[in-house]
C-alpha cells in the first residue's frame, strides 16, 4: 500500500524533527545544525567569495529551515534534499543580488566576474581564477579604497551602510569607490593589453 502523501509519516524520525523545528524547540534547531550545517557552509563556500560570507549565508538558511520547517513532507522529499534546495535558492537570491549591483555599476569593466550556479564547472574554474586576480588587483589598492570595493561589490552593501560600517562620511566613501574603481579598470586594461588575463 503506497504511502498517503496527504499526511505525513507521524513517525517519521525527519518530519518530527522538523515539527519541533517548527515550534521553536532549541534541542531540535541544534540536532538540524549539527546534522547539515558543515553541508549548507561547504555549498554556501563553493559559491560565495569569502568565509565571512558564506558563514552568514549558512546562518540565513537555517533561518528560512525554521521558518519553512512546519512545510516539510518526507513523502515529497529527503530532509537532505529538503535543506540543500532551501540552501540552493538562497544562493541563487544572493547571487542574482550581486550581478544586478555588479550590472548596476559596470563590474565587468574591472575584471569581476560573479559565479553563476547555471554555469559549466569549467566556466566556474574560469571565475574561480578571475576572482583570484580581482583579489590580487585589490590588495594593491589602498585600505579604504579596498574595503568599499569588497563590501560594495563582494557583499552586497550600500554606501551609505559601507560609511555607517566603516565609521567614514559618505562622500568619502564614494570618493574612494571612485578612485577604486579607476585604478582597478586601468590595471585589468593593463593586463589585458600585456595578454595576462
Amino acid at each position: 500500500m503506497q504511502p498517503d502523501s496527504t499526511n505525513p509519516d507521524p513517525t517519521s524520525d525527519d518530519w518530527r524533527l522538523m515539527q519541533e523545528v517548527a515550534s521553536g524547540d532549541e534541542r531540535a534547531v541544534g540536532e538540524l545544525y549539527d546534522r547539515f550545517g558543515a553541508l549548507v557552509y561547504k555549498s554556501c563556500r563553493q559559491v560565495l567569495y569569502s568565509a565571512a560570507e558564506s558563514e552568514d549565508a549558512s546562518q540565513e538558511v537555517f533561518v528560512r529551515l525554521w521558518r519553512t520547517a512546519d512545510r516539510f513532507d518526507p513523502h515529497r522529499a529527503k530532509l537532505v534534499t529538503w535543506v540543500m534546495l532551501i540552501t540552493r535558492r538562497l544562493l541563487i537570491d544572493r547571487l542574482r543580488k550581486q550581478t544586478v549591483r555588479a550590472e548596476r555599476l559596470g563590474v565587468d569593466e574591472i575584471g569581476i566576474k560573479l559565479q553563476d550556479p547555471n554555469k559549466t564547472a569549467k566556466e566556474q574554474e574560469s571565475s574561480l581564477e578571475e576572482r583570484a586576480k580581482l583579489a590580487h588587483r585589490l590588495r594593491d589598492l589602498p585600505d579604504l579604497q579596498r574595503a568599499v570595493i569588497e563590501r560594495a561589490y563582494l557583499h552586497g552593501f550600500s554606501l551609505r551602510e559601507i560609511a555607517t560600517q566603516l565609521e567614514t562620511p559618505l562622500g568619502t566613501v564614494k570618493s574612494a569607490l571612485s578612485r577604486g574603481l579607476g585604478k582597478l579598470r586601468e590595471r585589468a586594461l593593463n593586463d589585458r593589453g600585456s595578454g595576462r588575463v
